[in-house]
């Protein structure tokens, strides 16, 4: 043992496989996605157990604790298949080998979080035998700090559950552990307040108790030590009744009596305890697969089967062999009667088998304020499809159009939940009988044409109790069974009330089922009404809504000011304006008693949340009660100060931690700094994420009339539109602020809004637009003498006449911009200036002053560590190199570039890359490679479905072919050139191809 190497600090960087928190698997590059279910299942057993042959029945109980399909071993290979495809398109050097009778994970003991803990375990114990107290304390702590989060939390498995849960108290012992190693060192005064947040998390675990007892009164604060004992006696009689234990007792009179046993010792003795370590657990998500999505929300674990019903849309979807048309299935129904419960349940059965080529599923928001669009939803599934924002057209019928094409020869599964009307769901419908639509509304959509309708009614009696049984359990449904039928006709059967009321009965199992029978009696005239109408519906919440305590009722109430489709738990905090470092806690006891569901885990292991409408409607009634409008507006206020504070930081991050957007004086609230430091591990991730409910927060502010909040906001996302391309709310966004901003008389956000519009026209090729929002932005900085936002106009000023041809104009307003950014000390915004300006004078042939800007803007990106910019500026100098006809030097500057863009998922500038490459081995000579990086290229152009740049690589092509002496070939290619720049209005484009044309018609083989 004394060869042991002991390693103090845990090193985080080789560890791939995560499981003491959510499950997560980093690859070298990207985290990898594990679709939740029976893949998370089996990955967890397998790590756990990792290197350790695991049995194929212990798999098939855990993915199917009641009855395993006859297809079950097919598909546990299935999914083991799947998890070797994940590792080795991330570059993770793991492998599942197939050894009978089951599975083992191969894999490097440093690589899985459980492993690295229990041999750090073991390593403090070792140096506790050996005295070095100081060393196996730090070796504890730097081992408990792999945590991050309860284990295997987010796995659908109660056996994973259960240990899991004992792992967790594992890590309790070894915080036990090493606090006592460092008692006995002397460091009580440090470990106070350490062990009082501890105690406040576990109340009930008495050597916390001692161990806080005993630093207290070695720190000469025996009064308060002694409280911490009667405190714990009273929880204890109060929780328990029991008194404590015999050693927290011996402590208390030890404490009175000054025994001076309790004195540190000169030399600290030999622990001789030690932890017993665990064993690890949990999963994180992961990026979605861009060819493949996966968008389902997790399924119900309670759900109860009506199997008629669920045959009958599964038989509709499905279709026979023959079936020619889509699969098209509407389920309808009253609120609260589990429409979306079972369209997300069908979605799992058929998904993976079925449906092998993903599943996508958009909440419309049919009855909201903020219903989704048809445009809105066609954009969402086109992304996920793998089509980059720039490339997604502007209108309805031309996304349509592209989603249709994607989906041709594809077996895929839509669902549209919470639909509102025919005109919101026809544009979404695929065009081929390989995929299904299923869709879920309060209308019974009676003109959608084709569609098998479902119509949901309340459960019957053998349904409701099995539904009671699953939430509060067999065995107290089974103890009263005459009280249990008549709890289920009180609620007539209705699943959400029905589950409000199970949930009351499981948050307090000292109730017996009669007793809740008796309480619903004095309101049973209006619970009779519930599956007639709302009145009944809001009784029936009341009866859990007046059970919670005061502070949980003010939460509910300012919980319902949240807008988006789910909400982070961080939110909480900002509305009741407290800092607390687990916000999501102050949310718990409502998730207890159902009036607030946890929809998803998030990267942070804190939750995210979401209401039931009809809740939600409840609790704004309530909130209009109780709260006043300076209250209500209070608390928004600090909830948009808090996701603007999160997108500036995430947006200094993506810039090398500069901030180079205007900044306005809106207030700010800023959640738990360690939260938003795991939030932001992937900055722009997290923006996209959230992009929904950033946009609603915007729109939110300008009604609220919090227009500093909602100009700066809006802005501040242009960070996320840019780089994804989403236009469309780009502009939604900043015309709702520009609103809010003049109504308001505010000149700077007006000025502010204005000038990222001009941006956005720009980027969108509409160049009187973007003159006409930049000019008018530039006359408000201009009178405010606002050196920044002259900066920002100046700078796309300057890019409008470098686009038309008027360079001079454009050099004089890139010097003004860079004289002014230097002004306000805006680095980032400066070194885009030059590496623009350099194109002007590369253009020009000044080769040498063109490179000089771009050394300096390309020194500024890398001290930032400002990725996009370096790249861009990387490019123009290969594009400068290429000018100056050094071939060799611009084929390995643009061949980095490339690397780097792939790196980044940067599929556009992936194709300009390759189209420069292939630039760079025509002007060499090498006709071959450039002919194969054109070819690569278009195939990039085709995959995005981008028409244009596609009929640009032709041309070049082409050009190409033609030279070469190629000439059928070039024709069939310039021809198709010709037809997509006259389609598409590319006028210089296409002048350049009627030229080549002409040239092919003197010079070809029909010119003799």
């Amino acid at each position: 043992m004394h060869n042991l190497t002991l390693t103090l600090p845990v090193a985080e960087a080789g560890i791939v496989f995560r499981v003491l928190g959510p499950l997560q698997v980093d690859g070298p590059t990207r985290t990898v996605r594990i679709p939740p279910g029976r893949q998370e299942i089996i990955l967890a057993c397998l790590l756990m157990e990792a290197g350790r042959l695991v049995d194929t029945d212990r798999l098939l109980d855990l993915v199917w604790p009641d009855e395993a399909p006859d297809t079950a071993r097919t598909q546990i290979q299935i999914c083991v298949s799947r998890l070797r495809k994940s590792f080795t398109q991330a570059g993770v050097n793991a492998s599942v080998v197939s050894r009978a009778p089951g599975y083992l994970l191969r894999t490097d003991d440093d690589t899985v979080d459980l492993q690295v803990f229990n041999r750090q375990v073991m390593a403090s114990r070792v140096l506790v035998k050996e005295g070095r107290l100081a060393e196996a304390a730090e070796t504890l702590r730097a081992a408990v700090s792999l945590w991050r989060g309860p284990c295997l939390s987010g796995v659908p498995s109660d056996a994973l559950r259960t240990r899991g849960l004992r792992l967790d108290e594992e890590r309790l012992t070894a915080i036990e552990t090493y606090l006592g190693l460092e008692l006995s060192l002397g460091r009580s005064h440090e470990l106070v307040g350490e062990i009082s947040q501890l105690l406040h998390e576990h109340p009930l675990r008495e050597r916390l108790r001692g161990q806080l007892m005993l630093a207290l009164h070695r720190s000469g604060r025996q009064a308060e030590a002694l409280d911490v004992y009667r405190a714990g006696r009273q929880l204890l009689n109060d929780e328990l009744g029991l008194e404590p234990g015999e050693e927290l007792r011996q402590l208390e009179t030890a404490i009175l009596t000054r025994d001076p046993a309790l004195h540190l010792p000169a030399t600290p003795a030999p622990v001789t305890t030690s932890p017993r370590i665990p064993d690890v657990p949990t999963a994180p998500l992961a990026p979605y697969g861009e060819e493949q999505p996966h968008q389902l929300p997790a399924d119900t674990a309670d759900f109860v089967v009506n199997e008629p019903i669920l045959h009958t849309i599964e038989a509709a979807l499905l279709g026979g062999d023959g079936q020619r048309a889509l699969g098209l299935v509407v389920i309808a129904g009253k609120p609260g009667i589990g429409k979306s419960a079972l369209a997300t349940h069908v979605a799992h059965r058929l998904g993976a088998q079925r449906f092998p080529d993903g599943q996508l599923y958009c909440d419309l928001r049919g009855v909201g304020v903020d219903t989704v669009s048809a445009k809105d939803a066609l954009g969402r599934f086109l992304r996920a499809l793998g089509i980059p924002g720039p490339v997604i057209p502007d209108t309805t019928d031309e996304r349509a159009e592209m989603y249709r094409t994607l989906l041709a020869s594809r077996r895929m599964l839509v669902v549209l939940d919470d639909a509102a009307n025919e005109a919101q769901i026809m544009p979404l419908l695929p065009g081929s009988s390989s995929c299904a639509v299923l869709v879920t509304s309060r209308s019974r959509l009676t003109a959608l044409p084709g569609a098998q309708r479902v119509e949901l009614d309340v459960l019957d009696q053998s349904q409701a109790l099995q539904l009671l049984s699953r939430v509060i359990s067999a065995e107290r449904v089974a103890q009263e069974p005459e009280a249990a039928i008549a709890l289920v006709r009180t609620v007539g059967g209705l699943p959400l009330a029905l589950r409000i009321v199970a949930a009351r009965l499981a948050a307090r199992p000292h109730w017996n089922l009669a007793s809740m029978v008796h309480r619903l009696a004095n309101e049973r005239h209006r619970l009779d009404e519930l599956a007639h109408g709302e009145m009944t519906m809001r009784a029936s919440l009341s009866l859990t809504h007046d059970g919670l305590r005061r502070p949980d009722r003010r939460l509910l109430r300012l919980f319902s000011l949240a807008e988006g489709p789910t909400v982070p738990g961080w939110i909480a905090g900002a509305l009741l304006d407290d800092d607390r470092p687990f916000p999501s806690d102050l949310l718990e006891p409502l998730v207890d008693v159902q009036m607030l569901d946890a929809v998803a885990i998030e990267r942070t292991g804190e939750f995210r949340y979401r209401f039931h409408e009809v809740i939600r409607l409840f609790a704004r009634e309530q909130l209009t009660l109780h709260d006043g409008e300076a209250v209500q507006l209070a608390a928004t206020e600090r909830m948009i100060g808090g996701w603007l504070s999160i997108a500036e930081q995430a947006h200094a991050r993506i810039y090398g931690g500069a901030y180079t957007l205007l900044r306005g004086d809106g207030m700010r609230w800023n959640p738990p700094a360690s939260y938003v430091e795991s939030l932001l591990t992937e900055p722009l991730e997290w923006l996209d994420s959230e992009q929904p409910s950033l946009c609603l927060a915007v729109e939110q502010a300008a009604r609220a009339g919090l227009h500093e909040l909602s100009w700066n906001l809006a802005t501040t996302l242009v960070t996320l539109f840019e780089a994804r391309g989403y236009f469309d709310q780009w502009e939604r966004t900043h015309r709702r602020a520009l609103e809010a901003a003049q109504k308001a008389g505010n000149r700077r956000g007006t000025a502010a809004v204005l000038a990222s519009l001009g941006t956005m026209h720009l980027s969108r090729q509409q160049p009187d637009e973007a003159r006409q929002s930049l000019g008018a932005a530039l006359e408000i900085f201009d009178e405010l003498e606002d050196l920044h936002g002259l900066a920002l106009c100046r700078r796309d000023l300057a890019l409008l006449d470098r686009q038309i041809g008027e360079d001079d104009r454009a050099l004089v307003l890139y010097e003004q911009a860079a004289r002014d950014f230097d002004r306000v000390g805006d680095v980032i915004g400066r070194a885009t200036v030059l590496t623009q300006s350099a194109y002007v004078w590369m253009r020009r042939g000044h080769t040498a002053m063109a490179q000089d800007q771009l050394d300096e803007a390309l020194a500024v990106f890398r001290s930032v560590g400002y990725a996009h910019g370096e790249a861009h500026a990387l490019r123009r100098a290969g594009q400068v190199l290429l000018c100056r006809g050094e071939h060799a030097q611009a084929e390995q500057v643009l061949a980095k570039v490339l690397e780097m863009v792939r790196r980044g998922r940067d599929i556009i500038g992936e194709g300009h890359l390759l189209r420069n490459l292939g630039e760079v081995h025509e002007a060499s000579g090498r006709f071959e490679q450039a002919r194969e990086a054109y070819a690569q290229a278009l195939a990039v152009r085709e995959k995005i479905i981008d028409l244009g740049g596609a009929a640009v690589v032709r041309l070049d092509l082409a050009r190409l072919l033609f030279h070469s002496g190629q000439f059928v070939e070039a024709g069939e290619l310039l021809e198709q050139a010709t037809e997509t720049f006259r389609a598409r209005g590319m006028r210089p484009e296409l002048r350049e191809a009627e030229r080549l044309a002409q040239e092919l018609a003197t010079s070809g083989p029909s010119a003799s």
